[in-house]
């Protein structure tokens, strides 16, 4: 059965429904969710087993299509633009695959309909380690993650998730459900060729990412006929966050139909 997602709203106009990366959240996206929300009604979205939304067993993309489908026939919309990163971008494509006719036109950032390297399993079983008795504050854990997350703006990210108590800790993430179905999230679901979105999309990808390779642009443009590939300079992975003028100056004009 779908779950109700958990999702903040700005704004008015024409829909645009967000969906973060894995170890994300709505939150990560309130900048850029209230700039668009000069010209439209932005729904930033928490998936399943992350932020405020409810714990369920699965990590499948196609479970993940149907929770964003009924969140959106709960408000009201029936078709919208869709902005997904990451893990979140394959949820989106899914959608835009299996549903055209519920989307209006997509944006999918820093993501290929392909394979990823399993390398963030090792996040996950360093923050399921983490002993969470008795702490009071984020420095704690951020201690025991180190020596598997050495980059401190990474364990930053990851310790965004730690909901501390007055004399407990807890993950708001689903870390158990997230090892176990991981791969299906590095994966992408196996459709027949002739399942494609014809619809205005964008894939925004970071110069300094390995996410969306040369290599994968010819599954892109079999999937995505009308597909455009943007490359924002300076980006990593996290392109909104790392340039998010750039990126807004790059989605916000194809979010208005320029292109």
């Amino acid at each position: 059965m779908p779950i109700e997602l958990a999702a903040v709203e700005y704004g008015a106009g024409s829909p645009v429904a967000i969906q973060h990366g894995l170890f994300g959240s709505s939150r990560n996206w309130r900048s850029i969710a209230q700039h668009l929300a000069a010209r439209h009604r932005v729904i930033a979205f928490d998936l399943r087993n992350h932020g405020a939304s409810p714990w369920a067993d699965g990590m499948s993309y196609s479970e993940m299509v149907e929770d964003l489908r009924a969140s959106l026939r709960s408000r009201g919309i029936q078709r919208t633009a869709l902005i997904g990163h990451s893990m979140g971008g394959k949820a989106a494509m899914l959608m835009a695959l299996l549903h055209p006719e519920e989307v209006d036109r997509l944006v999918v950032v820093d993501i290929a309909p392909a394979d990823n390297p399993p390398t963030l399993l090792g996040y996950i079983r360093a923050m399921r380690t983490v002993d969470l008795n008795g702490a009071t504050r984020r420095s704690e854990a951020d201690a025991q993650l180190a020596g598997a997350v050495p980059d401190p703006a990474e364990r930053a990210f990851l310790l965004q998730n730690l909901i501390i108590g007055d004399k407990s800790a807890r993950w708001r993430l689903n870390l158990e459900a997230l090892e176990r179905d991981f791969p299906k999230i590095v994966g992408f679901p196996d459709l027949s060729d002739d399942i494609v979105f014809c619809g205005p999309t964008l894939f925004v990808a970071g110069d300094r990412s390995n996410y969306i390779r040369r290599e994968h642009e010819p599954a892109i443009r079999q999937r995505f006929p009308q597909a455009r590939i943007i490359r924002i300079e300076g980006a990593g992975h996290w392109v909104h966050a790392e340039r998010p003028q750039a990126f807004l100056e790059t989605v916000a004009p194809f979010l208005a139909g320029a292109g």
